[in-house]
């Protein structure tokens, strides 16, 4: 148990960390540059001197890459337990309470209906702002019943990931999440429809280790940290230095795991030639 305490609490630092400053200016995580707030907003959070993407919440996602008014959300009414009776410095019923007030959202991911330049798809949205976005049974279900209605409507599924892995407080029922999605998304390939995964900073964890890497088509915003454990974790273990940009998005585009690494400017229009190629091709058998 000490070891999923240590985990809860490292997830629960990160989803804590605040990206922006309040206030009228804001400073960048990865140049340092200080600019005005508005610039940075104009530019769809994006920082306008070295393109830098901050970390956006799932509705602010949303309405960036749907339609207006065409997002359905589904599947609001599951409700996170406790089965562990979970408690490191605080009570999990606690940091989920505190989450939900804080994100305005029930859980980690949302999930629903809509329509991308025109195209009709199941959108799924990660919130790394709820508990570092983390995977628990209540997100797994969320997941695996979005997929299920893709398979029922016949559309393609698109999932934005934004997470630090499995939620460490539901313990093994959280790791059973990795392969209840897995298996919802081999029978979306088995009924012939695409999936095209979306990573963003940070895709980490047991969330790396399943649906997020299982795209047919896998997109990346310039420099998310995507892997399984940290670099520090790695580093540690292996005793040796990374290489340069070791397990962000350009270091896994050079070495084949990535399909394209997409500006956040430009992800609405390419989602959409991805998904009108898929609409204009004959149906596949599983």
């Amino acid at each position: 148990m000490a070891w999923f305490r240590r985990k809860a609490e490292e997830q629960a630092a990160k989803a804590s960390k605040v990206v922006i400053a309040e206030g009228l200016w804001i400073k960048c995580d990865s140049c340092k540059e200080i600019m005005y707030r508005a610039e940075v907003e104009r530019a769809g959070r994006v920082c306008p001197k070295c393109h830098y993407p901050f970390r956006i919440s799932a509705r602010e996602r949303l309405g960036q890459l749907a339609d207006p008014g065409s997002f359905e959300e589904r599947e609001t009414s599951l409700s996170t337990a406790d089965p562990l009776g979970f408690k490191d410095t605080k009570k999990y019923r606690e940091r989920v309470r505190t989450a939900a007030q804080k994100t305005a959202s029930d859980e980690a991911v949302i999930c629903g209906i809509a329509s991308i330049g025109g195209q009709s798809a199941v959108l799924a949205v990660f919130e790394f702002a709820f508990l570092g976005g983390s995977m628990g049974s209540v997100v797994g279900e969320k997941l695996t019943r979005a997929i299920e209605l893709a398979i029922d409507k016949h559309l393609p599924v698109v999932i934005v990931s934004a997470s630090g892995g499995a939620r460490m407080q539901e313990g093994i029922l959280s790791l059973m999440q990795m392969a209840k999605t897995s298996a919802a998304l081999e029978r979306l390939g088995a009924s012939g429809l695409p999936y095209v995964s979306i990573l963003t900073d940070p895709t980490t964890g047991g969330v790396t280790a399943s649906f997020a890497m299982l795209g047919d088509v896998i997109l990346a915003e310039p420099r998310a940290l995507i892997g399984f454990a940290g670099p520090r974790v790695i580093a540690e273990t292996i005793r040796q230095p990374l290489p340069e940009g070791f397990q962000r998005s350009e270091f896994l585009l050079a070495h084949g795991q990535l399909d394209l690494i997409v500006e956040r400017r430009d992800l609405k229009d390419t989602l959409r030639r991805i998904l009108a190629f898929f609409a204009d091709q004959p149906p596949r058998s599983g």
